[in-house]
């Protein structure tokens, strides 16, 4: 099941995706978001509901917005490829490198990343992000996959002088505008085993990166016990696994979105997160 939220001639809901359009289920069901769905432990519910059910509206007559807009938290993983490891010249890290993402930094598939007044280097990270749907702590590994509601594309827009001003992420991670998500959140009926999915990043048209969910080095398991072991995950949380090599700081000479572009995160199960770049 893909569900998006979405806005339209009536305002903000949410609903299914399907392949004849979009069946609304926020102006049916008694949850406000779908954050509330999941808290709910209602998905079955909302997936009944959408079952024969006729398209509301065609996709392209509605605009998508990041499907969990009211996030408790956004945790964000750093280095978490061997390849990014690599290009940027760093160790393995022994333990998941984390920061935060505000949610109001986000955007959705097709509204426009903002590269900021304050810098040219806006960077692309095509990344796999997981929703929790059950609250945990102190998660074990092979629970981890039980507190999983479903996964999503994610573009780490990052803007790399900012980020690198000290020794802490936080400032060139969350620019306004710079971090989009989308374009649904696909469940995990659809998605059992996330490490079997590939992900390409496209600027232009052009790959930029590729590579498979197994080459995480923490992988969603490890992160979901990580993480359970100082705060509790709460359904609706975002936990964004970490970008691939290829980014544009690493390139010769480095490869900066701009205004006009085009960037696309792919990942095969759950779809394409497409976006363009316009300047703040």
């Amino acid at each position: 099941m893909k569900l998006i939220t979405y806005s339209d001639s009536k305002g903000e809901t949410y609903g299914v995706a399907t392949d004849d359009g979009v069946v609304n289920a926020g102006r049916a069901l008694y949850y406000p978001n779908i954050r509330a769905v999941l808290d709910a432990d209602a998905l079955d519910e909302a997936r009944e509901y959408a079952e024969g059910r006729a398209a509301d509206a065609a996709l392209d007559e509605v605009t998508l917005l990041p499907p969990i807009q009211n996030p408790d938290k956004i945790i964000m993983v750093g280095l978490n490829y061997a390849t990014h490891v690599a290009e940027g010249g760093r160790d393995t890290p022994e333990y998941p490198m984390l920061f935060p993402r505000y949610a109001n930094t986000q955007v959705g598939h097709d509204q426009p990343m903002i590269r900021p007044k304050a810098s040219e280097r806006l960077d692309f990270e095509g990344e796999l992000a997981f929703v929790v749907g059950k609250a945990g702590r102190h998660v074990a590994k092979e629970d981890a996959y039980d507190h999983v509601a479903g996964y999503a594309c994610y573009n780490d827009g990052s803007v790399r002088d900012w980020q690198r001003h000290t020794g802490q992420f936080m400032p060139g991670k969350n620019f306004i505008g710079t971090g989009a998500f989308g374009p649904w959140l696909v469940t995990t009926d659809d998605i059992p085993d996330p490490e079997v999915m590939s992900l390409v990043t496209r600027l232009n048209g052009e790959e930029m990166q590729r590579a498979t969910i197994d080459d995480l080095i923490f992988g969603v398991p490890e992160l979901m016990a990580y993480i359970t072991t100082f705060t509790e995950l709460v359904p609706g949380d975002v936990v964004v696994t970490g970008t691939t090599g290829g980014v544009g700081a690493y390139r010769t000479p480095p490869v900066w979105m701009k205004e006009g572009d085009s960037v696309e995160i792919d990942i095969s199960g759950i779809g394409v997160l497409r976006n363009p770049v316009v300047n703040e």
